[in-house]
Order: C-alpha cells, then sequence, then structure tokens
C-alpha cells in the first residue's frame, strides 16, 4: 500500500526559506535567528529595537541587537535613522544581496511618529567625486502621513 506523500505545511515552507535565506548569506540558521528574520520580514514598516523586543518577549535586549547587527554584517537587514532617535531595521526586499540601487525612500511622520516605506521611491544616486567610496545612503523625507494631514 501506498504511504500518501508529505506536503509540508504553509509555515514549514516559511520556515525552510527563511533557514535558506540565512544559510545563503553565511548565517547559521538558530531558532532565534530564524525568529527575528520572520518577524522583520513580516512586519510592514521598518521597526526599531524596542518595537522588536516588544514583539518578541522572549528574546532579551542585547541578544537581539547582536542579531541585528549580524543581519546588517551579512545584508540581511539594513538599518537607518530616521530622525527619532532611535534606529529602524528593515529586511532587505532581495534575499540574495542588498544594494544601494535597490534603496528606498523612507517617510517619517511627524504627528503618529511612523516610518513608513516608500518602495516606489527609490533613492537617487549620487556621483561622488574621485576618491570617496559611498557604502550606505539613508534618505528620509519627514512631513505628514496620509491619515494625519487629514485630520
Amino acid at each position: 500500500m501506498n504511504t500518501p506523500e508529505y506536503i509540508p505545511s504553509i509555515t514549514e515552507r516559511l520556515q525552510q526559506k527563511i533557514a535558506e535565506r540565512l544559510k545563503q548569506k553565511g548565517v547559521k540558521p538558530t531558532s532565534i535567528r530564524e525568529l527575528v528574520l520572520k518577524v522583520l520580514l513580516s512586519n510592514q514598516n521598518p521597526t526599531s529595537l524596542a518595537e522588536l523586543e516588544a514583539q518578541l518577549e522572549t528574546i532579551d535586549k542585547s541578544t537581539l541587537f547582536r542579531t541585528l547587527n549580524l543581519f546588517e554584517k551579512h545584508h540581511l537587514v539594513h538599518a537607518f535613522e530616521d530622525g527619532s532617535g532611535s534606529l529602524k531595521y528593515e529586511a532587505c526586499p532581495n534575499p540574495y544581496d542588498c544594494l544601494l540601487e535597490d534603496r528606498h525612500i523612507h517617510f517619517y511622520c511627524t504627528c503618529c511618529k511612523q516610518t513608513l516605506c516608500i518602495p516606489s521611491a527609490l533613492i537617487p544616486l549620487v556621483e561622488m567625486p574621485k576618491g570617496f567610496v559611498t557604502e550606505e545612503v539613508n534618505y528620509t523625507v519627514k512631513g505628514l502621513c496620509p491619515q494625519c494631514s487629514k485630520a
């Protein structure tokens, strides 16, 4: 009698993709790293360390900080300062590389204090003088988001 072929659930497939993404970037998959990356990938907006800490109550702040630094070093996430006084972290959209050309503008609402991604607005590339090497670009526009500008 034939046994039915095992079909992984959506959750298991997502877990496999996350583990594979970590491996592709040279990061050993651990349960904490997989969980942090899963949360960052599922968040709609860039997330601060404090917000991640609230979402991941079982992970202490120092472990979370070390994980984010490791992810940033291996180009799994990028961090930027949005003017709120804390770094925001965002999973790189491209699973293979986090290129400067792929970076988009962020919008910080001065009313509701929320940082939003504007993926349709790419950061313009700036021609630097000879000898300068661009490693990072941060482009944050500040103002009122659509909800706050209605009020």
